[in-house]
């Protein structure tokens, strides 16, 4: 069951929004040779908490609950990385995906940073993933139905000769964090068929391309949450939350527009 949200609920997922924003400007300061995952987190963590936001992430069921307010993944990693001692040096990527809850309402996005100069092809997978997102936001615009975005957005990866990561997904999110409906970044004839859903205005969904420069199978490492790539290359990972609104989307996750800032009430 989708739950579309009203204009005032969306104001107040903006001041969640703002909030995550503010903590990705902290964590991208850090992404640099010598810093931990560790320390990225931690500061993230005192971000949220200074602003009276509860970070997501922390406390998450699973085999072990998961440990931290950030996903920090290296590399190789795809998604849900722990943080902790490892050191960043230079040539890494390291995507941060976080979010919080402020009065009630929930916000979600995910960077991947190069960590200082990165070689060429690893620089065009970061912006393929980056620009696949945009694309995904500019045709929520023109689109009636998700699987017509998705569609286009695997043939974008694919025509930048990477990998699309089909075992995850978006989500819809509002009140929790994930919410109905999944939001495939590729669609298939079961998605179309039973899953697809009309993008309509008070629609919020969490948009997360995960792609990888080889093979797009990954596997779970042993702290049971990292997820990696089968084959040892290196994977990007962009997401903004999206609300589709009367004028259009909104991206709910982007920087301050005139007259916002961070931790203002709506």
């Amino acid at each position: 069951m989708v739950n579309l949200r009203s204009a005032r609920e969306i104001a107040l997922m903006r001041r969640s929004g703002l909030v995550v924003w503010g903590a990705h400007q902290v964590a991208g300061s850090l992404a640099r040779p010598g810093v931990t995952t560790g320390e990225i987190d931690a500061a993230v963590e005192a971000f949220f908490l200074s602003h009276g936001a509860l970070p997501l992430f922390k406390g998450v069921p699973g085999k072990v609950p998961f440990p931290a307010c950030c996903c920090i993944s290296v590399n190789d990693e795809v998604v849900h990385g722990i943080p902790g001692s490892r050191v960043l040096v230079a040539g890494d990527v390291v995507s941060i995906d976080t979010g919080c809850s402020l009065g009630g309402w929930c916000g979600d996005s995910a960077v991947t940073h190069a960590v200082g100069e990165v070689e060429p092809r690893v620089q065009q997978l970061l912006d393929c993933t980056r620009g696949v997102l945009g694309l995904a936001i500019e045709l929520m615009a023109t689109r009636n139905r998700w699987s017509d975005v998705a569609t286009e957005m695997a043939k974008y990866v694919r025509d930048h000769g990477f990998s699309v990561v089909e075992h995850f997904v978006g989500h819809g999110i509002g009140r929790t964090m994930h919410e109905d409906p999944q939001v495939p970044n590729f669609c298939t004839p079961a998605f179309r068929r039973n899953h697809d859903f009309e993008l309509e205005p008070g629609l919020v969904i969490a948009v997360e391309p995960m792609v990888n420069m080889g093979s797009k199978k990954v596997r779970v490492l042993a702290d049971h949450w990292t997820q990696a790539t089968i084959d040892g290359l290196a994977s990007a990972h962009f997401e903004h939350t999206v609300a589709i609104t009367d004028g259009g989307p909104v991206v709910l996750t982007a920087p301050p527009a005139a007259g916002e800032s961070v931790g203002a009430k709506a």
